[in-house]
């Protein structure tokens, strides 16, 4: 969550979503105020988590508020959100990593994971707006669920691998479709600003134990484009992280975008290519994670 000062960090229940630097403030508990103090101690910052949940829910007695009056839980139509991991050290892309929409875009079905990166210029949060970069006109979608690492990994057996794993999240691979293909590299296409949004939630992964068996859609100004499974990667989200980390080393907070399914405006034949534009929202859907919202200006 953002205020006009800084991030807070919040976590999503059935009455709201409780501001837990607020929580911890007004019952007098240590916890972390951030992502990146979560990501220092995992297991045991989430059970601090936990436990300040139950407090917060005993405390207020069904008003809301804490103690002193303040108010601890929020809806979620009061925050502005922003990016749900805000800085990661890497935030690596997989290309072309479900059958049907390689298929879709004349590419050969890939024998090795196809990697591409994208920067922090382009995390964006829920329900924000991106501008759209004057120097494109082929703007598409692309829904992905995205890994987040949640401590280091190197040389990662595929069999260990989801053990390195914080948590899953929502994530849409904006694409400006023209930057790139301009040339062999991806880059240009990929990583404008806002070009990245990542949320609402990050769910951690003991509430996802089967990362590939999860429903995902896309959708825009209402209408489904996208409509697919994580059971159909072709490298599943084990695979990724054990490939990733025996080239390079994976560090807490690092993101994967784990690929997108069939249904781009890229994979329409060229006389039905109907490209995103200005006043255009994108959502984007995960099972067990929510909707994404996007706005295009």
């Amino acid at each position: 969550m953002r205020t006009e000062d800084n991030l807070i960090l919040g976590v999503k229940t059935e009455r709201g979503v409780l501001d837990v630097t607020k929580a911890g403030r007004l019952l007098g508990k240590q916890v972390p105020v951030s992502l990146a103090e979560v990501l220092q101690n995992p297991e045991e910052q989430v059970q601090a988590l936990e436990l300040l949940v139950k407090l917060a829910e005993g405390s207020d007695k069904g008003t809301g508020k804490g103690m002193n009056g303040d108010r601890l839980w929020l809806q979620e139509e009061e925050i502005e959100f922003a990016p749900c991991v805000t800085s990661p050290e890497k935030i690596l892309c997989v290309g072309l990593n479900y059958r049907k929409h390689a298929e879709e875009t004349n590419h050969p079905i890939p024998t090795s994971p196809v990697l591409f990166s994208k920067f922090s210029n382009a995390l964006l949060g829920h329900g924000q707006t991106v501008r759209l970069p004057q120097e494109a006109r082929e703007f598409d979608y692309e829904v992905e669920l995205v890994i987040v690492i949640g401590k280091e990994a190197k040389d990662v057996p595929e069999a260990e691998a989801l053990s390195y794993v914080f948590g899953y999240t929502a994530g849409n691979d904006l694409s400006a479709r023209d930057l790139q293909m301009r040339t062999s590299q991806w880059l240009l296409g990929k990583t404008c600003d806002g070009f990245a949004p990542l949320g609402p939630y990050l769910v951690t992964a003991d509430e996802i134990p089967n990362p590939n068996s999860l429903a995902l859609e896309s959708r825009v100004n209402g209408e489904v484009r996208q409509s697919s499974n994580t059971r159909d990667m072709i490298f599943r989200c084990a695979s990724l992280v054990s490939y990733i980390s025996k080239h390079m080393t994976l560090r807490p907070g690092d993101l994967i975008f784990t690929g997108t399914p069939e249904g781009v405006v890229h994979g329409y034949p060229k006389d039905k290519q109907v490209w995103l534009e200005s006043g255009d929202e994108v959502t984007v859907r995960i099972d067990k994670i929510g909707e994404l919202l996007t706005r295009l200006e």
